[in-house]
């Protein structure tokens, strides 16, 4: 189980760091162009938005890795699962409609699944 939580925790990583990098890097009218939602929000907020991504998948690696501070992967993951539930809120909000707010429901279920088991069974 712990290799497939570390399978599990670099593909959530992968996901956040290419998604906030995109929202960090990503000039605001194309961000708007290929995710409307970014309209309804400041430029900072989502600039906000991006930064916590990244730092959340550094969060699931960094620390299993260098064996320091193991317990802020699972607050990484439940930071990371929390963003998404929001996320998925937004979009329904928006009405965007459930096919629009998936892939953030299953990041937050991911990202749950994640925390619950390195705060419990499998801590690193």
């Amino acid at each position: 189980m712990n290799l497939v939580l570390w399978i599990l925790a670099f593909l959530l990583a992968a996901v956040f760091i290419g998604s906030g990098l995109a929202k960090l890097l990503t000039p605001r009218a194309q961000q708007i162009e290929r995710t409307p939602y970014a309209e309804d929000f400041p430029h900072s907020v989502i600039v906000g938005i991006g930064v916590l991504e990244v730092l959340g998948a550094v969060g699931l690696i960094l620390p299993a890795l260098t064996g320091v501070a193991t317990i802020l992967v699972a607050f990484a993951a439940a930071g990371l699962a929390i963003t998404m539930v929001f996320a998925a809120l937004v979009h329904i909000r928006r009405g965007d409609g459930f096919v629009a707010a998936l892939p953030s429901i299953v990041l937050a279920i991911l990202s749950v699944f994640v925390a619950w088991s390195r705060f419990g069974p499998y801590q690193l």
